[in-house]
């Protein structure tokens, strides 16, 4: 079993995204009883709050759900639950390496590019300021298979 956090600033954009397309491409895989994925932000200001509007229209343009998505704020035990932290920007990586509770929680915490090497340094653009939901799921889309490939390789190793 493995774990993944997907983690933004307000968790109803750019995390909420990434755990509602996540989590239907491990669906797709069949592997829903070996991979558990959540999202929060590293902010308390959405909290309850569904995904955002854009997010939503995206998501539905996709036929991607995400129903049961309300934004939380990250919590000490997510960073023991986790086995992957994946942050969508410089900013949010400080504030959640700020948070965590042990050097061994801070390894977890992974910027969403830096799975694409060539790219590692990028972040995922924050739709709530740019009102491009659109981009912000291409760069979903280039970043998240890897990602599954990398946690599919790491479940082999159990």
């Amino acid at each position: 079993m493995k774990n993944v956090l997907f983690v933004c600033l307000g968790n109803i954009a750019r995390s909420t995204m990434a755990e509602a397309l996540f989590t239907q491409m491990v669906a797709e895989e069949g592997l829903t009883d070996q991979i558990k994925i959540d999202s929060a932000g590293t902010s308390n200001e959405e909290m309850g709050n569904p995904p955002h509007p854009g997010t939503q229209k995206i998501l539905k343009e996709h036929q991607i759900p995400f129903d049961w998505i309300r934004a939380r704020q990250i919590r000490p035990e997510d960073f023991e639950w986790a086995d992957y932290i994946i942050t969508m920007d410089q900013q949010n990586m400080r504030n959640l390496k700020r948070l965590a509770p042990s050097d061994d929680a801070s390894a977890k915490i992974k910027l969403a590019y830096s799975i694409l090497p060539s790219q590692a340094d990028k972040e995922i653009q924050d739709p709530w300021y740019t009102r491009r939901f659109d981009v912000t799921y291409r760069e979903l889309k280039e970043t998240l298979p890897a990602w599954l490939v990398q946690i599919k390789a790491d479940l082999k190793n159990i």
